[in-house]
């Protein structure tokens, strides 16, 4: 009688416990290596302008080179969290590092893109951001992100679960989205006033910020809400 075959071993399983050990962990280094390079381009690369005119010659590669990078870190993020949580090698470096490459990586880009490599003086007195990125849109963007995580550092401390709502995850994944989405923008279309390009960078700028406002209501009422009824059941009598 045959003996029965084996069933096909996963791509997982076909590693090493070390290979699954270090390898979620080496794609959150590599996100911070690539986004030190995709920000190394953002700040030496200038906007190009002919006679302060917005209408460079087309496609601008560094634009497109930088969208790939970001591609590529966007891609490390989905792939490490989950593979550390499906062969169970979830640790420490990772708890911390990934959260802050995610950070880094996004704020870092928005920081870049309000800079003055974005911002000219054309078509009149006030400055033209190509990027569609002001300074105040990333105040609002990294408000944000330290009241969230101040709240969620506060009631963590006290044992309670404040994970990730649907509202953060959405967040993230339009601010994800944006970026790249800029940056071709930026490499493929001429972005002065009142063209097409324009348009659709101002909107994709306006509805990121939107999101990101939005986003922070759920934390803030679900943080309230625990914050009050941990104060009710102090003041209650014994």
């Amino acid at each position: 009688m045959p003996a029965a075959s084996s069933p096909p071993r996963t791509s997982g399983e076909l590693l090493t416990p070390r290979v699954r050990r270090v390898l979620p962990n080496a794609l959150t280094t590599l996100r911070l290596v690539i986004a030190v390079a995709f920000f190394t381009l953002l700040a030496v690369w200038t906007y190009p302008t002919t006679q302060l005119i917005v209408r460079p010659t087309h496609p601008v590669a560094p634009y497109l080179v930088a969208a790939l990078l970001f591609g590529l870190a966007a891609l490390t993020d989905a792939i490490d969290g989950p593979l550390a949580r499906r062969w169970q090698v979830v640790s420490k470096f990772g708890r911390v590092m990934d959260p802050f490459a995610d950070k880094i990586l996004v704020l870092g880009a928005f920081v870049l893109l309000a800079g003055p490599n974005f911002s000219f003086d054309v078509d009149g007195p006030k400055n033209l951001h190509v990027s569609g990125i002001h300074p105040w849109m990333v105040l609002v963007m990294l408000s944000r992100e330290l009241l969230v995580t101040t709240i969620r550092s506060m009631l963590e401390s006290e044992g309670k679960d404040f994970s990730a709502s649907a509202t953060g995850k959405a967040k993230m994944v339009v601010q994800a989205l944006a970026i790249p989405a800029i940056l071709v923008l930026l490499g493929i279309t001429n972005v002065g006033r009142g063209s097409w390009g324009r348009i659709a960078i101002d909107t994709i700028a306006w509805t990121t910020v939107i999101v990101t406002l939005i986003s922070a209501i759920p934390y803030v009422s679900r943080g309230m809400r625990m914050l009050s009824s941990d104060a009710a059941r102090d003041e209650a009598p014994d």
